[in-house]
């Protein structure tokens, strides 16, 4: 039943949500703090609700799609009433958590991610295969959410561009998730990108959110967001090792579009440049 559980919670990618809140605390704290426990665990409750409620939202959908016919409710080994106990649960305990860890204004943009995740970006994507794009948003608000409970101020540049680093970086990163799982998608009744485009077209538009993604990962060390010159030079090196990776698809020598190369390749650089985030503020 646990594992079933945790698998309804997608524990994998609340586990990422947990640490990019975690390194929003870190970076206005200056530091790492037991203050931060609180907060970062009503993040992984309410992340876990979040997507327990997403998996409750598209349970008829996932039962269409190899990849997502084994979920705990599709498969039956949690009952849809159980489902929503449990969503509660963690959204109210998560809650709780989170504004008492943090704030009102923490408890709001907790909140806020829940809602933007289920009610606006899940039934917007099976209006359009472009709701990734606002559907970005929610990778900007955890660290937000951890910055306020570290004490910094939601209008402060660090976080503003921080922020927009995530949200950028969710682009192409759901962008590629979707080319991997796009004939799935459109037997679920999912509109998808890789029925819009040719396959030229699609790697051309990859690099291009990619190269966005870049551009915003290096305002990191040049805004001064990164202090000491080590992490500075292992931010600009993995941006520029990302640029070159990427531009094959948009010169034609990649023959072979390997989706979950490139899929992995982003992630790896995200982690990259949340490291160095995290040592600079903890070691320096």
């Amino acid at each position: 039943m646990l594992k079933a559980i945790l698998e309804l919670n997608k524990i994998k990618i609340t586990s990422a949500v947990t640490l990019t809140t975690l390194l929003g605390f870190v970076m206005a704290r200056g530091s790492f703090s037991v203050d931060a426990i609180l907060p970062v665990l009503g993040i992984l409750l309410l992340a876990g609700g979040s997507a327990s409620l997403n998996q409750y939202q598209e349970r008829d959908t996932d039962k269409l799609m190899a990849r997502t016919q084994n979920r705990p409710i599709p498969s039956g080994k949690i009952s849809e009433g159980l489902a929503l106990f449990i969503i509660f649960t963690e959204v109210i305990l998560g809650s709780f958590l989170l504004y008492i860890g943090s704030n009102f204004l923490g408890l709001q943009l907790g909140l806020l991610a829940l809602i933007w995740y289920n009610a606006i970006y899940t039934p917007l994507k099976k209006k359009t295969a472009y709701a990734v794009v606002p559907g970005a948003f929610i990778g900007a608000l955890p660290p937000a959410v951890g910055w306020v409970a570290g004490g910094g101020m939601i209008s402060d540049p660090n976080i503003l561009i921080t922020g927009f680093f995530f949200f950028m970086w969710q682009i192409p990163h759901f962008w590629l998730l979707t080319l991997m799982h796009g004939q799935e998608y459109e037997k679920a009744g999912f509109p998808s990108i890789s029925g819009k485009y040719t396959e030229s077209q699609l790697k051309r538009i990859t690099f291009i959110w990619t190269l966005a993604t870049a551009i915003s990962a290096f305002f990191i060390p040049v805004f001064g967001i990164v202090d000491s010159v080590s992490q500075k030079i292992i931010i600009g090196i993995s941006t520029i090792a990302l640029i070159t990776i990427f531009s094959k698809l948009y010169n034609g020598t990649n023959q072979g579009f390997s989706v979950k190369k490139y899929f992995i390749i982003i992630n790896v650089f995200l982690l990259f440049v949340m490291i160095s985030i995290f040592i600079d503020k903890v070691a320096y």
